[in-house]
């Protein structure tokens, strides 16, 4: 049978928890977006998984569940008002807090897929800090 040379890892079912550090109010909701591929990164449609909590002042956790094995990169942003969107001043520089894996907001523009990049191979907890 063809299917004992399938690796297990791709039936590998994972949970990745995110601490949302740096929350400055219990006011609207953590939003993120889970990607899988550099080609998606950071395109409203190009997520792999969405994720939304409400905030918690301080740190707010999210938990994603039942993820496959694989390269991941993260998008939060704090929702203030809710409205599902991450608003952003006329020249699209984000008016609300925003945050990835691995990277920080860097001057001018978001990091990379590649500089997000984090390895799922089994459960995992990571802290993305709101800027």
């Amino acid at each position: 049978m063809l299917i004992w040379l399938i690796p297990a890892s791709i039936w590998s079912q994972n949970r990745l928890e995110v601490h949302v550090s740096g929350v400055e109010t219990s006011t609207g909701v953590i939003q993120v977006a889970l990607f899988n591929s550099d080609s998606g990164f950071l395109k409203s449609d190009g997520a792999y998984r969405l994720s939304s909590v409400n905030a918690q002042k301080g740190t707010t956790r999210v938990i994603m569940e039942n993820l496959p094995s694989g390269h991941y990169a993260l998008a939060v942003f704090h929702d203030l008002n809710s409205n599902e969107k991450l608003d952003t001043n006329w020249i699209g520089i984000p008016k609300e807090p925003m945050g990835f894996s691995n990277s920080r907001v860097k001057a001018f523009g978001p990091p990379g897929f590649e500089e997000c990049r984090l390895e799922l191979v089994r459960d995992m907890a990571i802290t993305v800090n709101l800027e």
